[in-house]
């Protein structure tokens, strides 16, 4: 099933992403990745929010959770930012929150077919509506980040330690 989505997610970011211009959104495709490295490198093993399962032929291959997020991150988060990023409105502040909107919903379908097929499991308090909630900063987060980078890096520490004291994180994570 990764396999398939990789190539769903890249077969996407081929059609409707910018590659001629991948250079403008590589520092923001390099922000998205380290985000959810620094997740993985923190709470995984001690704290995790969710841990993706390997189902059928995927279980069969010996892929686990590890396999699954450097896919995630090789191939969708850069198809995510070169559509996400190029295709996003400048002059009109409805067209872009329903821009936002799209890819939240994309996103939630994405994960509602992880749920339906067991392929993704929910930690310490985590919920499908937390990563609703996620996904629409994080969003929201990538065309600060794309427009003023600095200010993405300070909203987004104050976005991490929210979540820190929300789901009370051990500090015990630190190795």
């Amino acid at each position: 099933m990764i396999a398939i989505y990789g190539l769903i997610w890249l077969a996407a970011g081929w059609k409707w992403g910018d590659w001629r211009n991948w250079k403008k959104y590589y520092s923001t495709i390099l922000y998205f990745i380290l985000g959810d490295f620094i997740y993985q490198y923190f709470l995984y093993d001690n704290y995790p929010m969710w841990i993706y399962t390997s189902q059928g032929i995927d279980k069969h291959a010996g892929l686990t959770h590890t396999h699954i997020f450097l896919i995630i991150m090789i191939i969708k988060y850069p198809a995510t930012a070169l559509i996400y990023l190029s295709k996003f409105p400048l002059h009109s502040r409805l067209k872009q929150l329903l821009h936002i909107i799209v890819w939240i919903v994309i996103y939630a379908i994405n994960e509602q077919i992880d749920i339906y097929n067991h392929f993704i499991k929910y930690e310490n308090g985590w919920s499908f509506w937390w990563s609703v909630f996620f996904n629409t900063v994080m969003f929201i987060l990538l065309w600060v980040h794309y427009r003023k980078p600095l200010l993405a890096w300070g909203l987004s520490i104050v976005f991490i330690v929210f979540l820190w004291q929300v789901f009370n994180v051990p500090s015990t994570v630190f190795r």
